[in-house]
């Protein structure tokens, strides 16, 4: 059986694990900093609990519209997140992501795993779309 792809990404951010936590799972605050590949995050509902859901619903520099779904797996307060990811328009392609956050002195090392896709193209998408957000997150925390 072979592995499926998967990618890791690594940040630290200049802002406590729980400011970083929250960052991640209030729907006001994805508004301001979740903006993958320049688009623009235009709705989010989260349901931050193991067994609850998320919907985040962007809007492309080509007016398109991308809608991302996925339910918690597991939910760590200031700690850690781990939920499905699916897109709208490929149900099919469910994937995995994990955010870990440990502090580190007056800061976070939050490292982000996105596991589980269908081929190493849609990974290196997914790639460039995170390493994007982590820097609005980076962003909006400073």
């Amino acid at each position: 059986m072979s592995t499926r792809p998967s990618l890791t990404l690594r940040r630290r951010l200049n802002a406590s694990p729980g400011k970083v936590f929250r960052a991640w799972t209030q729907p006001a605050q994805i508004l301001k900093w979740m903006h993958p590949s320049g688009n623009e995050m235009i709705h989010a509902e989260v349901d931050a609990r193991e067994g609850g859901s998320f919907r985040l619903v962007m809007r492309g520099t080509d007016g398109a519209e991308h809608e991302a779904s996925g339910r918690y797996l597991e939910v760590v307060a200031d700690a850690k997140l781990v939920f499905t990811w699916s897109w709208r328009s490929a149900p099919e392609s469910e994937s995995l992501v994990t955010v870990a956050l440990r502090p580190d002195g007056d800061g976070t090392l939050l490292t982000l795993t996105h596991a589980q896709f269908l081929d190493e193209q849609t990974r290196d998408q997914h790639a460039e779309g995170w390493t994007s957000t982590l820097d609005g997150l980076e962003r909006y925390l400073a």
